[in-house]
């Protein structure tokens, strides 16, 4: 049996995914396929470094050494390609809190910041909870796929836009994007000075035959143009530990970033526990990676083999990494409402809202197929189940 069969109770463990189900979904009765976190235990490697230094029993404060930087630096140039230098990182909780910090430091308020949509709901806060604009460079979807409005792209830049939020690999739509669509991205945010703040926290988890590129990797102009964004906490199921870093190439611009980080109580540090399992996870999970990715190539081609044998109304989006399959269910003919509530009620499974992505996303929900087999075999039932029975 794959160490990723085994099924974990994760009830009663503080679990966002798991104990706030009736307050999400007003139900206990829903199986959860929603928060992007997967239920799969961390690698052994990991989880035994955690315990070595619980058993140590002090907590203080903890520096972050060369071990942890330079497997952070090995990880890039194994996984990656991309070489850097340490004194370009900052280490942050999240990659979240790395975009608040991205968009204070370097916009204004009223400032206009780009993202591509449907995309991750947190890009939209980011953006207005700081009093910036938010502006939209909407995703082309066709024959279940997605791709990028260049000519949108540059129109809304040039109509003085400070910074552009790159979600990549893309959540929810699951694009790995190709080296061709980053250049073109990346020349355009140079011709009109557009800052580029890069969430690649989904990097790790690329299906084979795709290759995931660091943007700020096409070149040292493009480079000092980004502020990139990554952790091991997708790849690794590591999000509870809150650790993430920043590669910024630019020394003024990362001095900026830092000093942004500082005022809010930020002083470039990771908790214990964080830099134990970000040094064991990058230095020792590799082949844990490899298993898992193979994994979720297979999940994803049950789901929509199911759904198109036997739920044809719902579409799966062709994905081409992370664990988040974008369902179209616009057959189904149900606005916003009524489909969350059939997913609900119906099919008693707990997904996101596509709405919540976008209002381009009103159609669509979002499936997190990180998970053991037997518990996507149940899902996929139950929500076959139910439109069956339309």
């Amino acid at each position: 049996m794959s160490i990723f069969d085994e099924i974990y109770d994760r009830r009663n463990t503080r679990s966002v995914k798991w104990d706030l189900l009736q307050e999400v979904f007003q139900s206990d009765d829903v199986l959860p396929m929603w928060v992007a976190d997967m239920d799969f235990k961390a690698p052994d490697e990991v989880n035994d470094a955690l315990v070595k230094r619980a058993q140590h029993g002090i907590y203080g404060y903890t520096v972050i050494d060369d071990d942890v930087s330079d497997s952070i630096l090995n990880w890039l140039q194994k996984r990656h390609q991309w070489k850097i230098d340490k004194s370009w990182l900052s280490y942050s909780p999240g990659v979240v809190t790395s975009l608040h910090m991205a968009v204070q430091a370097f916009t204004e308020p009223k400032d206009k910041i780009l993202i591509q949509t449907p995309v991750y709901t947190p890009f939209y806060s980011v953006i207005t909870e700081h009093n910036r604009e938010v502006v939209k460079n909407k995703l082309v979807h066709s024959n279940n796929y997605y791709a990028i409005d260049f000519e949108d792209f540059e129109k809304k830049l040039k109509d003085n836009v400070k910074a552009f939020i790159l979600c990549s690999p893309h959540n929810p739509v699951g694009r790995v994007w190709k080296k061709e669509e980053l250049a073109e991205m990346a020349r355009l945010c140079l011709k009109y000075d557009v800052m580029i703040f890069s969430d690649e926290i989904h990097s790790d988890l690329v299906f084979p035959g795709e290759h995931h590129i660091p943007i700020a990797s096409l070149s040292e102009e493009v480079a000092d143009q980004t502020i990139t964004c990554m952790a091991p906490s997708k790849t690794f199921n590591l999000a509870g530990l809150d650790a993430s870093y920043v590669i910024t190439t630019n020394k003024e611009r990362r001095k900026k970033l830092d000093t942004t980080f500082s005022k809010q109580g930020f002083h470039n540090m990771l908790n214990t526990m964080g830099n134990t399992a970000l040094e064991a996870a990058y230095t020792h999970g590799e082949p844990w990676l490899d298993e898992l990715v193979a994994l979720l190539e297979n999940h994803t081609n049950y789901v929509t083999e199911m759904f198109a044998k036997h739920a044809p109304q719902l579409k799966v989006n062709k994905t081409e990494g992370t664990y988040l399959l974008w369902v179209d269910c616009t057959d189904l003919e149900m606005d916003s409402k009524e489909l969350k509530k059939f997913m609900i009620e119906k099919a008693r499974v707990g997904l996101n809202a596509g709405v919540d992505y976008g209002e381009d996303g009103e159609q669509f929900m979002r499936i997190n197929i990180a998970c053991p087999r037997a518990t996507l075999e149940e899902g996929v039932k139950r929500i076959v189940d139910a439109v069956k029975a339309l």
